[in-house]
Parts: C-alpha cells; structure tokens; sequence
C-alpha cells in the first residue's frame, strides 16, 4: 500500500489522507470537495491551530501578523507568493496577534512579523522581522527543514 499522509483541510478542518505521491496532484477534501491546496495562506485561529499543527503531518509555517503593522503589510505579497512554491510540501498559514492574543502569547510573540516553522508538531525555527522577496522566505523554509 502506498504511503498516505494526514492534511487538515484548510476549509472544514477534515482530516484526510493523501498518497505522498498524490500531493502534486491539486488533491481534494473527502468532504467539503476543495482543494486542499489553493495557494492562500490559511488564516488560523485558536480554535484550528491546534488541529494543523498535530494532525496535519506536513510542516507548518506561521507568519504572526497585525493589520495594523507595516512591515507585516509589506511582507504580506511576498509570503503569498512562497505559500505558491512551498505547497504542498508546507502549509503556509497566518494568524492575526489582534485577534488570537493567546497564540501570540504562547509563542512568545513579541514583535511582528514573527514567522514560526513547525514540523512534528514542534516549533523548529524563528525568524522576526519582515522578508519582502519570495525567494527569501522559500529559502529560509527550506533550509531549516533540511537541518
């Protein structure tokens, strides 16, 4: 049997299993139909954090942001278009620090943009401050995943 993976669909929070050799394939929810992959960064709250962060088995990458934050706006572009090359080997995702003040205090949030890379359900990197060019950030990604 192939091997499967766990992805939380970004839309309904249905966990579904995808062959690894499927994840290319622009792969749909079981339930709601969607694809499970949009290239949009998934906005979290502290309701479905959780959820991606122990059940789907793929790295996660948080931007920790505020509307009313320059920088984060500036970066925003950006990280739009890396969430375009990281999928679907990383769900690319935001949180607003305005509106879910708890996960911004459990990560210890204390300057934005603050982008977090998770895997194994673990924070196994940091990096504050704004990165404005694509690249920059895919290669940030990559190469923390790659230690």
């Amino acid at each position: 049997m192939a091997e499967a993976m766990q992805l939380v669909c970004p839309h309904d929070g249905a966990v579904n299993r995808v062959p690894v050799e499927r994840l290319g394939d622009q792969p749909k929810c079981g339930r709601c139909h969607q694809l499970l992959f949009d290239g949009e960064p998934v906005e979290l709250t502290t309701s479905t954090f959780e959820k991606h962060l122990t059940q789907g088995q793929i790295p996660l990458l948080v931007d920790f942001w505020a509307p009313w934050c320059g920088p984060c706006r500036m970066m925003a572009p950006a990280y739009h278009e890396a969430a375009l090359v990281l999928e679907p080997r990383v769900r690319v995702a935001k949180v607003n620090t305005e509106e879910e003040t708890a996960l911004a205090a459990r990560f210890g949030i204390r300057s934005i943009p603050t982008l977090i890379l998770f895997a194994g359900g673990r924070e196994v990197a940091r990096q504050n401050g704004a990165m404005t060019v694509p690249e920059q950030i895919v290669r940030w990604t990559m190469g923390q995943l790659a230690r």
